[in-house]
């Protein structure tokens, strides 16, 4: 398909692929653009709500689901409703392209629609990277590992919540992968979109890989992401292949824009336009993750009673419960690290949420459980440095516990730190 952006005809093949890519990748940035276009959702806002009635009945009625749609795109982007609009572009993509073919099949070429889908891709990979890169680069999509996930057993974490602990941990990984991620605003400019489009397959290789392979419900845009950059790179597929396997001098093309009599206007509307999209994007996306990384990120404020109690007794009633794994109701730990919200470990590894508020002069903590707001107790307690005492009635139980608290150095994860020499490895 290298002569997609040429005036020259075009194979029958290449007509083919073009029609049904355009048709696809078109359904796909318009119905799943994902906030890559900056007020996109108002003007999808109508199209969403009919496809929100139109794929549950398709799933129902058509392809006879087990179970009825009720779950749309969430935190999750692989939803079986996301899957069965997936499959409904790439119908509509195939029936269109057979239309198509059969109405227009004396054109030699469609240089001038290839040049207005690489901008609609252009922007939408470019965009879609940048706000994941700059998440990476603040270090807001991962955070750093929890005390929870830091007591937690590797075997009892997800796949994906390994792959979280894992690209979490590390300040300088988050910057690297998200620099190479940013780097897809070389797309957004026709002199630089091969370049960019080099660094971006690897990076969406990258993270198409990690989210099938830790199963990350993000693998349908991921490997969209990266069919749609192969789609870009396909023009100057050749000419790197001579170039990389036979040491011949070659030269790769620009698309050129659409030849017209207002051809000056369409070049000063492209650069205006890039010249308030790019810093927007890039400032005001800097400007909301730094809050918003406060608010819940690494840099959120941490509470007064901040740290992991390690609790070592517990007495009920003045009788001492041991760590006995029959002792459900024991309290194995207590999680302060998150301002307003209280973990409670149980010895049986079940854990208990609670909505918390700090009296500081009483030395007093009151705890509401997000399950149920009647379930309600007030901890007094005493603490130095490294030691506690907790004290508190709670459904006509009398509770104390006294233990050690810790803090995230404690773990030889997060205190390990960074080593030029080895003389053996440290593989714990």
């Amino acid at each position: 398909m290298s002569a997609l952006s040429s005036d020259s005809k075009w194979s029958f093949l290449e007509k083919i692929g073009f029609r049904f890519s355009f048709i696809y990748f078109l359904l796909f940035i318009v119905l799943n653009n994902n906030g890559a276009y900056p007020f996109w959702v108002l003007i999808a806002n109508y199209p969403t709500s009919l496809l929100h009635k139109f794929i549950p009945w398709l799933g129902e009625k058509i392809l006879k689901l087990p179970e009825q749609i009720t779950t749309f795109t969430n935190g999750s982007g692989d939803t079986t409703y996301d899957y069965v609009c997936i499959f409904m572009f790439s119908v509509v993509a195939v029936f269109g392209t057979l239309i198509w073919s059969f109405l227009d099949r004396n054109r030699s070429n469609y240089r001038k629609l290839y040049y207005w889908i690489t901008v609609a891709i252009r922007f939408y990979v470019a965009l879609m990277l940048i706000n994941y890169g700059l998440v990476k680069v603040i270090k807001l999509q991962f955070p750093s590992p929890s005390f929870s996930r830091l007591l937690q057993p590797y075997g009892d974490s997800s796949p994906m919540g390994l792959a979280w602990t894992f690209l979490g941990f590390s300040k300088g990984y988050n910057l690297f992968i998200g620099i190479a991620e940013v780097s897809a605003g070389l797309l957004l400019f026709r002199r630089t979109m091969t370049a960019g489009a080099i660094i971006t397959i690897m990076t969406t290789a990258n993270v198409m890989a990690v989210n099938y392979f830790y199963d990350v419900p993000v693998k349908i845009l991921s490997t969209h992401l990266f069919l749609m950059t192969l789609f870009l790179i396909l023009k100057d597929l050749k000419p790197m292949f001579t170039f990389f396997f036979t040491g011949k001098t070659v030269s790769l093309s620009i698309i050129k824009q659409p030849t017209k009599p207002d051809e000056k206007s369409l070049k000063l509307f492209s650069i205006i336009m890039k010249a308030l999209l790019i810093p927007y994007i890039i400032i005001f996306g800097i400007i909301n993750l730094s809050k918003s990384q406060k608010v819940y990120g690494d840099g959120a404020p941490k509470p007064d009673l901040y740290g992991l109690f390690k609790i070592n007794m517990f007495e009920k009633n003045g009788d001492t419960i041991s760590t006995d794994l029959n002792n459900t109701e024991r309290w194995r730990y207590l999680i302060s690290e998150r301002k307003g919200s209280v973990q409670i470990h149980n010895i049986d590894k079940s854990v208990n949420s609670y909505k918390s508020e700090i009296d500081t002069l009483k030395n007093e903590l009151k705890l509401v459980s997000y399950k149920d707001s009647t379930d309600i107790m007030t901890i007094n307690y005493k603490k130095t440095e490294n030691e506690f005492t907790f004290e508190t009635l709670y459904k006509n139980d009398t509770i104390k516990a006294s233990g050690k608290i810790l803090n995230k150095d404690n773990f030889i994860l997060m205190n390990r730190g960074f080593n030029w020499a080895n003389d053996y490895p440290f593989n714990r």
